[in-house]
């Protein structure tokens, strides 16, 4: 079988500002596989440069996937995807063995296998979201940026109907940040509205605290990552004493067993953590840390990571099996001018499947 990889470069409508700068564009790399039914079966490999561990630069990425490439079309045949239980094969598992470091690729490919079992129609998991029945509960995220583009950011997600709000912090001053949060706060109680902030690693842990207490004075419901991943007691000691819920997110990348996972979650203790598969190990990487979250009484929500409608349309489906009644962080498929075509929409906070 022959794997065909499009790299794809993805133009945001405007710049998006995040702890790590101001983005235009990002890439992704579509596999394809064109299937005897006429259509063709799609995963997408995500990245963001400066977070993906895996991603050094574009000649050393596309390296790597042709290394796939030539793995994929010399030890994968087409009898093997008559075997629906394929990816729970040897080959699957020793798949992922070999490029557990590239959590991207891994993603691109579960996602891709599962749509050729679907026939090429995009049907990956079977739920009442994808048939079309039910939809997924999501915050409106408000990007960094100064005072007025966030505020209205804000004005705009109040007016499509979200009732969770989750606003990136660290990209300019707190006092400022903090003002816009009790802009909201008095406008709307924390029956009406709940709020949640991500700050990426944005504070320190000296200042941490502080800010912690200012959250919870305006009814923050929690805080991700507020300080840099790596500095597990510093951040279990922010866990133990937070007047606020602290979920885990860069703080997981690069932890690839599930030995680790526990370890980690054991040290820190945090009250959430943040899964996106693009980062985190695919979907097997994600149902991992939800199994070890969900044994320490942890709560999760997942969030994509900046792909295409692809690989939202991939993450939509696989969250959609837990029936977690948080809202997730799943509405970045209106961010680029040249996406393709979606099967999902956003109404009033929640996420759809139309097609």
């Amino acid at each position: 079988m022959q794997l065909f990889i499009e790299q794809k470069l993805l133009h945001f409508k405007q710049a998006s500002g995040t702890s790590r700068g101001i983005l235009h564009d990002k890439p992704s790399w579509i596999l394809r596989l064109y299937l005897p039914n006429g259509n063709t079966a799609q995963g997408e490999c995500s990245v963001i440069p400066g977070l993906s561990p895996e991603f050094v630069n574009m000649e050393q990425y596309e390296q790597v996937l042709f290394t796939l490439k030539k793995s994929f079309e010399s030890n994968w045949h087409s009898e093997a995807f008559e075997k629906e239980d394929v990816l729970q094969s040897e080959k699957w598992i020793h798949f992922i063995q070999e490029f557990q470091a590239y959590p991207s690729i891994v993603f691109g490919m579960e996602t891709l296998l599962r749509d050729v079992f679907g026939g090429g129609t995009g049907f990956l998991f079977d739920s009442a979201f994808a048939r079309k029945e039910k939809s997924i509960p999501i915050n409106g995220l408000i990007w960094m940026g100064d005072e007025s583009f966030m505020l209205a950011q804000m004005e705009e997600k109040l007016a499509e109907g979200y009732t969770t709000i989750k606003m990136k912090v660290g990209a300019i001053e707190w006092e400022k940040e903090r003002a816009l949060l009790e802009q909201l706060r008095k406008r709307y109680s924390r029956n009406d509205l709940t709020l949640r902030v991500d700050a990426n690693g944005a504070f320190t842990p000296k200042s941490a605290p502080s800010i912690l207490q200012q959250l919870f004075y305006l009814d923050v419901h929690s805080i991700e990552q507020p300080i840099q991943a790596g500095q597990a007691i510093e951040m279990k000691e922010l866990c133990e004493k937070s007047p606020i819920g602290i979920a885990l997110d860069e703080e997981l990348i690069g932890t690839h067993s599930l030995h680790e996972k526990r370890l980690l979650l054991e040290s820190i203790m945090p009250q959430y953590i943040v899964l996106k598969p693009s980062l985190h190990g695919g979907f097997a990487g994600c149902r991992e840390w939800i199994e070890v979250a969900e044994s320490y009484k942890m709560d999760w929500w997942m969030t994509s990571a900046l792909e295409s409608s692809i690989g939202l349309n991939a993450i939509a489906q696989f969250t959609a099996l837990y029936d977690n009644p948080l809202p997730q962080g799943l509405g970045t498929g209106s961010l680029y001018t040249n996406n393709f075509e979606s099967s999902l929409v956003v109404e009033k906070g929640h996420l759809r499947k139309v097609k």
